[in-house]
């Protein structure tokens, strides 16, 4: 950080909304100078096994959040970061905001949230789905099935699959589920876009929720009669979600007097429409040429670039026209999960000695590659791509006697690296090439990690030059929304910030790792694309016996001495 030098300059505020908290960040708008920060997290953080006003337990694998927290961190954040920084309000022009997504939300056509109306706050389904939430799977599939039964041509821009964690498969989990509560939903909204209502006070859509999450493309959502075909029900659900569409870097309106309160900000100033955390990143990268893969890992990982023509790739979660940059055609992937099946081992496998994620890793990086003689697959919390199925699960091969901690953790570092390969040999095979990669988020200081990845993709790797890359990316469209730069690629220019070619493929571990990874694609095929259901079937055996028995407390692995 560096401190505020002059009254002549003009600033502009990014706020990233993560899953267990938000940060605001202070950035000056001539050279992008980060100037000061400060985080807040959420009082009621992810709502997992019972809503905070009480009720019964939550059903396995969902996720909510109170919407209440987001307003909060406008509440502190935003005035910690400024007093953090020296900056006199009159000097901020623009305030932009990014979000995980899919993160809904049901409201009324005001914006407010179903979950703040009296007689509703017991009601789950009235609650912000988080992206996590993994309980909408089964809807999922009765959306794909149908989708391909009747040949909807939006399929193939989605590789075939619509995701559990989407608006359309919330949304249809919410009728089936609670009828009343999808009945009195007016709006049914990505948070992304709810925050930016509650700054400005007026109701928009942004390109990038709408293509990836929402299934728009070509200026129209799915039609009314696939919807009824799904549930007679279903059939007015798009206009929940229909709203004013604006393209990324567009102003959605000015602070309203009551969020200026909040946030200590002149009223007036510039609102960015929404955006999303991963796809924001880019402009703050550096990284809107098409072929370079922005890669944003700390909990999950998404991968999103740019290519100059549509393609249908198998297992991606969309294409979209404008999705990251206008003008280009945005591509996304992901993993749902990378740094939380680091921490898990961490936190539940590791024994007392090794149970940091630094000691484990000073012991992995002393050994060869293959050294170990084990194989992960990565899906801890489901497969997002490019299998598109969250009921999927871990599994590591060739355990013995002889395994020791550092092994398995390495094993996992390496398993996401092969789950990135998988998505980036997806995208050069459909025509979509991948040159380099460009990463950001909190797993970039691992540089034993970082190496693996550079040697399992044969791509050289380039690092963020800032530690909060969605923030510093919200900033930037702020700036654009205030008309301090042209486009977003102006602003990335002077505004981003890359370190090119930190990290080089080292030959050998590339020969070593080609050898190991078609290991990897083979029990990834055999257990993701139907040669062995056998993960499918253990999900739902638990979650039958769940349904049928009182909550139990978290299963502990214990290491025999």
């Amino acid at each position: 950080m560096s401190s505020a030098d002059g009254a002549g300059e003009r600033y502009v505020v990014g706020v990233d909304y993560g899953t267990l908290s938000g940060r605001a960040l202070v950035v000056r708008v001539r050279d992008g100078a980060e100037v000061g920060t400060a985080v807040h997290e959420y009082r009621h953080g992810v709502i997992e096994s019972a809503l905070p006003v009480g009720g019964p337990a939550l059903p396995p694998d969902w996720a909510l959040q109170d919407p209440e927290d987001y307003r909060d961190v406008l509440r502190h954040a935003v005035p910690a970061a400024l007093s953090a920084a020296g900056v006199h309000p009159d000097q901020v022009i623009g305030i932009g905001t990014d979000f995980t997504a899919c993160t809904v939300l049901p409201t009324l056509a005001d914006g407010t949230p179903l979950c703040e109306i009296p007689e509703l706050r017991h009601r789950p389904h009235a609650w912000v789905k988080l992206w996590k939430h993994h309980a909408a799977q089964p809807h999922a599939d009765r959306i794909n099935a149908l989708a391909h039964e009747r040949r909807e041509p939006w399929i193939g821009r989605y590789g075939g699959k619509i995701s559990a964690e989407w608006q359309f498969a919330k949304g249809l989990q919410l009728l089936v589920e609670d009828p009343e509560v999808y009945r009195r939903a007016e709006r049914f909204i990505e948070a992304a876009d709810w925050i930016v209502w509650q700054l400005c006070g007026t109701e928009t859509r942004n390109a990038c929720t709408a293509g990836y999450k929402g299934i728009r493309q070509d200026g129209r959502y799915p039609s009314s009669d696939y919807l009824s075909a799904l549930d007679p029900g279903f059939a007015d659900f798009v206009t929940k979600l229909d709203g004013p569409l604006l393209p990324l870097g567009a102003r959605a309106g000015t602070l309203t007097a009551r969020a200026a309160a909040w946030t200590g900000l002149p009223e007036g100033i510039a609102v960015a429409v929404g955006n999303v955390d991963a796809h924001v990143t880019a402009a703050a990268a550096r990284a809107l040429t098409p072929g370079r893969l922005v890669a944003i890992m700390g909990t999950s990982t998404c991968h999103v670039l740019n290519g100059d023509r549509p393609a249908e790739v198998p297992g991606m979660c969309g294409v979209v026209d404008g999705g990251i940059s206008p003008a280009a055609w945005g591509y996304e992937a992901g993993q749902s999960g990378v740094g939380d099946i680091f921490g898990w081992f961490v936190k539940h496998a590791a024994p007392a000695g090794a149970d940091s994620h630094e000691r484990l890793t000073e012991l992995a990086a002393a050994q060869p590659v293959g050294a170990h003689g084990l194989m992960a697959l990565d899906w801890w919390n489901g497969n997002r791509s490019l299998l598109v199925n969250h009921d999927l699960s871990g599994l590591i091969v060739g355990l013995t006697l002889a395994t020791r901690p550092q092994d398995v953790y390495r094993a996992l570092l390496e398993s996401t690296a092969y789950g990135t390969r998988m998505i980036i040999e997806a995208f050069v095979a459909a025509g979509v090439p991948v040159t380099d990669l460009v990463v950001a988020g909190g797993l970039t200081s691992n540089r034993l990690l970082m190496q693996i990845y550079a040697d399992v993709t044969n791509r050289p790797l380039s690092i963020i030059g800032s530690a909060q890359g969605p923030a510093l990316g919200s900033a930037i469209h702020a700036a654009v929304a205030a008309g301090a730069y042209p486009s977003i690629h102006e602003a990335s220019a002077a505004m981003g910030r890359v370190h090119e070619g930190v990290y080089r493929p080292d030959p050998d571990n590339v020969r070593a790792y080609d050898a190991l990874f078609a290991e990897y694609r083979a029990l990834h095929d055999h257990f993701g694309r139907g040669g062995n259901d056998v993960m499918l079937r253990l999900r739902a055996i638990r979650n039958a016996a769940l349904d049928g028995s009182a909550p139990q407390a978290d299963p502990v692995l214990e290491v025999a001495g």
